[in-house]
């Protein structure tokens, strides 16, 4: 891994999406009224566009590196559990997302280390319904900074709003599971055949 990796333009807007994770969790936590929570949005709408351009720009220029492939989806899951973390206190059933979001991203995590490991494969990226779920995530939270007195804290918009990325994420989490399940069963069937073919050919001989 060279100099010229580490500040490949791609890897530095990752490196730029974590940094940005205090200066969202300090001026969100220390808001006192709608012009801080104004900041905060707009620190997450900055997250966001350097979470589109990275990858944008790694694959049109063919910028794709191995330490990408880990800071990208990094900083993705540590930009998200610190939104829920820091919402979750003035949102109490955040923690419904921070659960789901942990379980998903958990058994994604195991499955995809034993897939790797034991079957020599992994997802190759994230699929359409993982981008439209953390799209929806980005969504939702920017609506909930934007607007802290319409989203109001146990208010029926805000429960609502909740209520679909809590949807959002239980969806992606059960399609994610059942690619993974899809892989692990593609492998195993090809391993067979490769047995089969082995003892046909031991047989013939």
């Amino acid at each position: 891994m060279n100099r010229k990796e580490w500040l490949s333009i791609p890897n530095v807007l990752s490196f730029i999406r974590i940094l940005l994770i205090p200066v969202f969790a300090w001026s969100y936590l220390t808001a006192g009224d709608s012009h801080d929570y104004l900041f905060a949005a707009i620190v997450v709408v900055i997250s966001g566009v350097t979470d589109f351009l990275d990858g944008t720009i790694a694959r049109k220029f063919g910028m794709i590196t191995e330490l990408g492939k880990f800071l990208d989806p990094l900083a993705d899951k540590l930009t998200q559990g610190s939104l829920f973390l820091c919402l979750a206190i003035r949102y109490p059933h955040i923690w419904v997302l921070l659960i789901l979001w942990a379980l998903k991203d958990g058994f994604m995590g195991v499955m995809g280390l034993i897939l790797l490991r034991k079957k020599r494969t992994k997802l190759d990226g994230a699929k359409w319904y993982g981008k439209v779920c953390t799209a929806i995530i980005y969504l939702g939270v920017l609506l909930l900074l934007f607007f802290p007195n319409t989203f109001a804290p146990a208010s029926y918009p805000a429960h609502m709003l909740i209520l679909v990325c809590a949807g959002a994420l239980l969806l992606s989490g059960v399609l994610y599971t059942i690619e993974l399940i899809k892989m692990w069963i593609h492998n195993e069937t090809v391993k067979r055949e490769k047995r089969r073919k082995k003892e046909a050919l031991k047989n013939e001989n």
